[in-house]
């Protein structure tokens, strides 16, 4: 591979529970403090579930123009400012680009629902002519990516994908890809997601998803691979990393987090939510991704799990790893930061994607809180409860989401 075709990370943003900064978020991950409360947005005592990970007090027009930020929807608010964090990390220069080489790919999940909300309830109330002519713009999912290459002019590829929770996962790796085949020099890529409002929390209590029995200590309810699991917790918030070829990050003398090395996405083909419960389509998924990256599975360090602290995920995912890896999966250290951030949907792969880059960077491995009853069919190293100090060389992230959508990435340190 010639080195204009290796492809780093050069630039992190994010917005989470944990504040407006990557190291806001990588200090409470690394010190085991959740980011999940009762819920403050709107009143949850009718439903079963009470606790989330809210964006609390964000303000986007500390990011864009007040005009804009009306006409846009909360999750791309929080795009456009973690996309701002990740350019000021980079220290990254437009000048110093052709425009037309530098491209946008963020993911979202569900899009404007809070939008859909308001409108609807503006339709019914108030009547058609009442409905805001930015309803549309607002809430379709591409927007994010269309509104963040507006605000900085940035005029190459730009697309979203809209695969549930594996979004942002997999727009880090198409991103990926389209550096290596040249079709751009830059590309700031992830996923943003505000889907933490009244309609769409009730259709996850409704489907009995979401955790019920911690929301008098709502930082214990997200308890991945906890025998006492009982759902997960939303999240919300957006990130975003900058992909880069080599060529361009050692051109301008950016600081360099790791190396991308491998992507790779499928379907389990089995249910709409549910996943394959033998994990054989996220084991075919890390065979694949191994494949690419030329990797043998005795070279990986660190995984970062979809974990979402439901009972059929943790137990596939298990599965999964050992499957893949055999006897090495009990060396491998394994860890859910969902336990801390919540399940932040479609940009949730942007967030975990961050983590690993500070993984490499740091040599700290955060934890999987609430890991307090070890489940007897999860039985590998999830770090419990606090975090410890590890060189990691390579470290892998993987998503899975609604419609048996599975995307993983590799990700190395550079040398």
């Amino acid at each position: 591979m010639s080195e204009s075709h290796r492809i780093v990370i050069t630039g992190l943003g994010s917005v989470t529970s944990h504040g407006y900064t990557v190291s806001g978020l990588w200090d409470n991950l690394i010190a085991g403090k959740s980011g999940i409360t009762r819920i403050t947005s709107f009143d949850p005592a009718i439903y079963s579930c009470q606790v989330g990970a809210e964006v609390k007090n964000f303000n986007p027009e500390d990011y864009m123009d007040a005009k804009d930020a009306k006409r846009s929807d909360r999750f791309t608010h929080f795009a456009v400012a973690a996309t701002q964090n990740a350019i000021q990390d980079a220290a990254f220069d437009l000048k110093r680009f052709d425009p037309f080489r530098v491209g946008v790919i963020i993911g979202s999940g569900i899009g404007g629902i809070d939008t859909i909300q308001k409108q609807t309830a503006r339709f019914h109330n108030l009547g058609t002519l009442r409905v805001s002519p930015f309803m549309i713009p607002s809430l379709i999912c591409n927007m994010a990516s269309g509104v963040v290459a507006i605000q900085y002019g940035f005029k190459g590829p730009n697309f979203s994908a809209v695969t549930a929770c594996s979004s942002s996962a997999h727009t880090i790796g198409e991103a990926y890809h389209m550096l290596r085949l040249g079709k751009a020099d830059a590309i700031f890529a992830g996923g943003s997601e505000a889907a933490l409002i009244e309609l769409s929390f009730a259709g996850f209590c409704m489907m009995k998803a979401m955790s019920t029995h911690f929301n008098d200590e709502p930082e214990r309810a997200s308890r991945p691979f906890d025998a006492q699991r009982d759902g997960f917790v939303m999240g919300e918030g957006a990130g975003i990393v900058l992909l880069e070829t080599l060529e361009s990050a050692l051109a301008r003398k950016a600081k360099i987090y790791c190396e991308v090395i491998g992507y790779a996405a499928n379907c389990d083909a089995y249910h709409i939510t549910s996943p394959d419960p033998e994990g054989s389509g996220l084991a075919n998924c890390l065979k694949n991704l191994l494949h690419e990256s030329g990797l043998q599975p005795t070279d990986v360090d660190y995984i970062n799990a979809h974990g979402t602290s439901t009972e059929m995920n943790d137990k596939t995912e298990t599965f999964a790893i050992k499957h893949v890896f055999k006897e090495d999966a009990k060396k491998i250290k394994i860890s859910s930061t969902k336990s801390m951030t919540g399940h932040l949907l479609g940009a949730v792969g942007g967030i975990e994607a961050i983590v690993c880059a500070k993984v490499i960077e740091t040599g700290i491995i955060p934890p999987t809180i609430n890991y307090e009853n070890p489940d007897p069919e999860c039985d590998l190293d999830y770090v419990p409860n606090r975090a410890i100090r590890q060189n990691v060389n390579v470290a892998i992230s993987e998503n899975l989401g609604f419609g048996g959508h599975n995307a993983a990435l590799m990700f190395r340190k550079y040398s």
